[in-house]
């Protein structure tokens, strides 16, 4: 492992930077699952004059987006709100007199403004750790200043985690030789700081840098919308001037309030919600053992982590987009790599912005998700959209050089005739004002001079291999002495996975139709031996997020995938020599994957390591834990041997070997070379006989799969071809196989607001039901399991017991497959809620109505609690007495006619639910 990859795996693995003002995780509660919904604007001068004004307008857009902030049960205790601003030298330059500090000129100082640990001791420990890191870099500690505040207002709540506000003033220092080498030695200074004081333990953790730079500062905290002005002090004074106000107000949708929470950060403020936030977090993370840069030489170890644990999805998009431009990409050149607009399917695209973000594609994946994003690093701000525009930003220019932009109209008074301008921000478009320029330079001008600002067309044109267009390769065949009932039934095929699922999806290239949910037990609690897959449930767009129609919305939509190692991000020119594999879709012909495994035979740039996931059968169940261990060896030794493309192949399945579960070893290897800062290097593509709904395929793309060749569901097509009509041969239902998969993975996706196949890769949007920490921890790091349950042991034992009655000489699975039970009741299949007996008694309850045929159901309907055929059989109501407790007199009780006058059913903002729906609402809430 390189010097990079140990630093990154020590580092990466430290729990810094978690909100202390945030609960541990708790029960349902996880602080990781923070999300928050918001009003955001600002306000610029676009010549950039400064005035007290555009300070007093900032806080004017505000007020007037209260309404789209929270409070709690205590008025005074609400989400979060903050505004960023140009640094006002005058202003700073009369404050630090009185202090003895005399700053240099504007633009030779950088101001840092933190929260500090409220505890003295604590406090100046982190102040003297911040003057060593930037003494470090070549900077000057030109002295401190305690932020004076008015906390006359603030909620008791607020009050008990108010942190200490100091400012620091650093000089540029003799040998920095420009604003931009300025801005990257406080970048590192900070992150230096940062990492050394998060280590200081539970008091270092009330620290928060938030701003550091020699051209904005923020003015953030969990304070109200009308307190921002009056709580910092600063923020009164005519002084203080700026020609930018970006602004942000705070509602947190199932979250805790929180000081370090509230926007602005150091270069966005946001509206909307990341969805691929893990995902997003496990690529930065393995990239950052194999990035370099000469803008940051050596001292780039210092960045590590880039994010911390626990940080909101805002706050790792900030920490992102400060990596990139500390980088050296342009403010919107990053923008535009983090959110791009949809390319993939747009044929009005010109070519040469297409093939800028094709090229961007293999360096970076989408950030994606609903998200109005506002930016600036002081000299320009801007805003942009999602590719689905599902969040709304509206703008207006003024005939004096005002520009406004808002989540909503209305936000300042300005009179029309005034207004030269107004539109609102399309789907994936930015809104961008250059402050040194004097002049907003429109979307088409931006992505034109950066799409051409080098040759992206020839660069793909000399690197870009597509797999389709790669000779054709002999297919490797499967083990003769092993027949294909043997495989299907080590794999756990049953007649219902034919009959129901592959067969109609041959056939018609649709995914096929079922009804919603289930009346059969979770994994957990089956006797039946599952598969892996079933214990991870999908998540989908259940807080403030829309999902997108997958048809409807097809132009935004994106399967292509890239196979291979990903560039160093921040080598700008060095990527445009890199060769990289696209893939149009993910599901790979068993002909596509022969191309891939023998790659390195026609392209000098590839070289493909195919690791068998099976092991010797003879070790049993106990012998899975190692072969798991071997399996991550092995991976990191084909990465560390410049092999770049690994493909995981359970083709030796027989009775001598027994394949390990397909998502457990994609999952290790994923999560092990993350650990090891080698992800980045590698192209991780799975073949597996194991593969064959769609909800399998999304596990798998979730935890790291590139692409996925489902060989013996092709293998059992293909042999089925004759019951399948007239039109359809054995290609045919291949082709519709996967067409039927394709359409399933982008309805998944777009469940969670998801729109590229590349940022649903590795994102892990799942929880699991049903699966031990210690298991999830190891494996499939970062998932969610509020509910545990079965660890490797269990996984191994059912996963050895399937291979051996594969392989065992059972009459009733001699010549065919388990008839199945998951879609429907059968006699030795699995456990169903409804079986003919409470359907018939039903049945008879309602329409004789016999109450005996009813207490007859409802008693075998309690009796399944009982055998724990559902998650609320293994709960049982305790009475008071039971528990130590008195019971509470029922006259004591509050009556329920003035319980419900405290009902709330306000809605996050006129689009997320229609106007039917809100009169509704107001019109029951007002008759009870």
């Amino acid at each position: 492992m390189t010097k990079a990859a140990e630093h990154f795996a020590e580092a990466g693995s430290q729990p810094l930077g978690r909100d202390p003002a945030l609960p541990q995780a708790q029960g349902l509660y996880d602080p990781a699952k923070e999300h928050d919904s918001c009003g955001v604007g600002f306000v610029a001068n676009m010549r950039n004059e400064k005035s007290h004004a555009i300070v007093e307008m900032g806080l004017q857009i505000l007020l007037n987006l209260d309404h789209r902030g929270a409070v709690g049960a205590d008025p005074k205790l609400g989400d979060g709100c903050g505004i960023l601003l140009q640094i006002p030298h005058e202003f700073f330059k009369a404050e630090c007199a009185k202090l003895g500090i005399e700053l240099p000129a504007a633009g030779d100082y950088a101001i840092g403004q933190f929260f500090l640990p409220r505890d003295p001791e604590t406090r100046a420990r982190a102040r003297g750790i911040i003057d060593k890191s930037i003494e470090e870099e070549g900077l000057v500690v030109l002295g401190w200043r305690d932020l004076p505040v008015d906390s006359s207002d603030l909620g008791e709540a607020v009050k008990a985690v108010e942190p200490h506000h100091a400012q620091i003033f650093i000089g540029r220092g003799p040998n920095v030789a420009d604003a931009e080498i300025f801005e990257r030695r406080i970048y590192l200074a900070r992150k230096a700081a940062s990492n050394e004081i998060y280590r200081l333990g539970n008091g270092g953790r009330e620290f928060y840098a938030v701003s550091v730079s020699s051209r904005t500062i923020v003015y953030k905290g969990m304070v109200l919308v009308s307190q921002l002005g009056e709580y910092f002090l600063d923020l009164k004074d005519e002084r203080f001037i700026s020609a930018l106000a970006l602004v942000h107000q705070r509602f947190a949708t199932n979250t805790f309030p929180s000081w370090r929470l509230a926007h602005p950060y150091r270069f966005v403020a946001h509206n909307g919600e990341i969805n691929t936030l893990r995902g997003n977090l496990n690529w930065m993370a393995a990239r950052q053992a194999s990035v370099s840069s000469p803008l940051f030489g050596d001292g780039i170890n210092k960045l590590w982590p880039i994010s911390y644990e626990g940080q909101s999805d805002t706050a790792c998009f900030d920490n992102a987009l400060e990596f990139l431009v500390r980088g050296g990409y342009s403010l919107a050149h990053a923008v535009m790599m983090l959110i791009p607009e949809a390319w993939a399917g747009n044929p009005l695209m010109d070519a040469d912005r297409k093939a800028f973000y094709e090229h961007h594609a293999a360096l970076m994946e989408p950030w994606d998700g609903p998200a109005a994003m506002a930016f600036t690093d002081g000299l320009q701000i801007g805003a942009t959209l999602d590719r689905n525009g599902l969040r709304p930003a509206r703008y207006l220019v003024t005939d004096d050089g005002l520009v406004v932009m808002a989540s909503e109209m209305g936000v300042l008074p300005i009179p029309e005739e005034k207004i030269v301008t107004k539109w609102r921000l399309q789907p994936g478009k930015m809104l961008l004002v250059d402050l040194e320029q004097g002049r907003i330079i429109s979307d088409d001008e931006i992505k034109k001079e950066l799409s051409n600002s080098h040759p992206y067309k020839e660069w793909l044109a000399r690197t870009q291999i597509q797999l389709e267009d790669l000779k054709p390769v002999d297919t490797r065949p499967a083990r003769w002495d092993v027949s294909m009932l043997d495989r299907q039934q080590a794999f756990g095929y049953t007649q219902e996975d034919l009959d129901l699922l592959l067969f109609p999806m041959a056939v018609t290239g649709q995914e096929a139709i079922g009804s919603m949910g289930t009346d059969t037990p979770v994994s957990a609690l089956s006797d039946k031996e599952k598969l892996l897959y079933t214990y991870f449930k999908q998540n989908f767009a259940q807080v403030t997020n829309p999902p997108i129609d997958p048809i409807r919305e097809e132009l935004v939509m994106s399967l292509v995938s890239f196979i291979g190692p990903r560039p160093n991000i921040l080598d700008h020119e060095g990527s445009a020599n890199k060769k990289r594999l696209e893939v149009r879709q993910p599901i790979l012909t068993s002909e596509d994957l022969e191309k891939i495994r023998w790659i390195g035979t026609v392209e000098d740039s590839f070289d493909t390591k195919t690791i068998d996931v099976t092991y010797d059968a003879a070790k049993g169940a106990e012998g899975m834990h190692a072969a798991i261990k071997r399996l991550c060896q092995r991976a990191e030794e084909a990465v560390s041997g410049r092999y770049n493309i690994i493909i995981l192949s359970d083709r030796m399945v027989g009775p001598d070997r027994i394949p390990i579960p397909a998502l457990l070893a994609t999952a290790a290897v994923h999560h092990h070379l993350i650990r090891r800062g080698l992800r980045t290097s590698v192209g991780l593509v799975l073949e597996t006989g194991e593969a064959r709904e769609v909800h399998h395929f999304c596990c798998l793309a979730g935890y790291g799969a590139e692409a996925i060749n489902p060989y013996l569901a092709f293998e059992t097509l293909i042999a089925s071809a004759e019951e399948f009509p007239s039109d359809v041969d054995g290609p045919t239902a291949v082709k519709r196989f996967i067409k039927a998969v394709d359409k399933g993975i982008l309805k998944v996706m777009s469940k969670m607001g998801i729109s590229t196949y590349q940022s649903y890769c590795g994102a892990q949007i799942f929880d699991a039901v049903g699966l031990a920490q210690s298991f999830i921890d190891e494996f499939f790091t970062g998932t969610t399991t509020r509910i545990e349950g079965v660890g490797l042991e269990e996984i191994a034992r059912e996963t050895v017991r399937r291979h051996r009655l594969a392989f065992s000489d059972a009459p009733v699975y001699k010549e065919a497959l388990d008839v199945g039970g998951d879609y429907a009741y059968r006699i030795r299949g699995e456990a169903h809620s409804w079986t003919p007996q409470t359907v018939s008694l039903l049945q008879h309850a309602v329409r004789g109505n016999a109450q005996d045929k009813y207490r007859a159901f409802a008693k075998l309907l309690n009796e399944q609690d009982e055998k724990l055929l559902n998650l609320r059989g293994l709960f049982r109501v305790k009475g008071a007495e039971e528990d130590g407790r008195k019971p509470i007199p029922l006259d004591e009780v509050e009556p329920a006619n003035e319980i419900v006058k405290r009902f709330s059913t306000g809605a996050m903002s006129f689009g997320s639910i229609s106007r039917e729906a809100h009169t509704t609402l107001a019109i029951a809430m007002n008759r009870i």
